[in-house]
């Protein structure tokens, strides 16, 4: 996800975003320690994507922006 699309959402669309994107990383790791996934790229995307949105909402909160 890129950070323009983040940028587009609203506070509560990245808390739940932001939510699906943990539990997807925690499924891609268990899944990696059993099996090596075919792309381990993907992991590194998710915790990226992870901290562009804790980022963002950081911002957010700190300006005082409710949208």
């Amino acid at each position: 996800m890129k950070q323009k699309d983040i940028a587009q959402m609203s506070i509560n669309e990245l808390r739940e975003r932001l939510a699906e994107e943990k539990g997807q990383l925690v499924k891609m790791k268990l899944n990696h320690s059993v099996s090596p996934i075919e792309s381990p790229v993907r992991i590194r995307n998710s915790r990226r994507t992870i901290a562009r949105i804790v980022t963002e909402i950081t911002k957010r909160e700190r300006t005082g922006a409710t949208n």
